[in-house]
């Protein structure tokens, strides 16, 4: 029996995903979150073989909470499941150890499969994503760089992203600064979205 970590912040698509994924006589839901910050946790709790886990959650990203879940649990296997199919995504979840990425608009049934796959050790990958990825360049950023500049994505003064990061406003500006010559951006504003856009957050 396969034990599952579903993490999705859509409260109707987890429910939907827990229900069709309970079905197969071989997968077991053994935890369901919403939030990217109860990933961890609740993983310590379950010790699923699986985690599914989506990219856009609240709390943290799934990406960051993939990197956190691995360095605690280096054995469970982690697939992606997003919407977001950005080369910059997928670039980082595959260096940071997630054995494959599957799109939201795949069918139950593939995603059994892919689920099934992970578990045997395979890796799971649609081939226009590895292309992608592998003819994209990776971040620029460090992580306190994609952390701080993340943290100014919705355009939150320089003390609220400071507090919010437990930094200081001049390091915060620092960081910032980076980022934006990295990035080839006129402003944080621009740099965030940049970022964004390519999968680098």
């Amino acid at each position: 029996m396969i034990r599952l970590l579903l993490a999705e912040d859509q409260e109707m698509v987890r429910t939907a995903l827990a229900t069709l994924l309970g079905l197969e006589p071989d997968i077991e839901v053994a935890g369901e979150v919403g939030d990217g910050a109860e990933v961890l946790p609740t993983a310590l709790r379950v010790r699923p073989d699986v985690c599914l886990l989506d990219i856009e959650m609240p709390g943290c990203s799934g990406l960051d909470a993939m990197e956190a879940l691995l360095a605690e649990l280096p054995g469970t296997k982690v697939l992606i499941f997003t919407v977001f199919d950005r080369p910059g995504h997928v670039r980082r979840a595959m260096a940071a150890g997630a054995s494959g990425f599957i799109g939201k608009n795949r069918p139950a049934e593939e995603l059994a499969v892919a689920v099934r796959r992970v578990m045997a050790g395979e890796t799971v990958l649609e081939p226009a994503l590895a292309a992608g990825a592998l003819r994209t360049a990776p971040s620029p950023l460090t992580p306190r760089e994609r952390e701080v500049l993340a943290a100014a994505l919705d355009g939150s003064p320089v003390a609220a992203v400071a507090k919010r990061v437990h930094l200081s406003e001049k390091t915060v500006r620092n960081y910032l600064s980076a980022a934006i010559g990295k990035t080839g951006c006129a402003n944080r504003f621009e740099a965030a979205h940049h970022a964004r856009e390519r999968g680098w957050l």
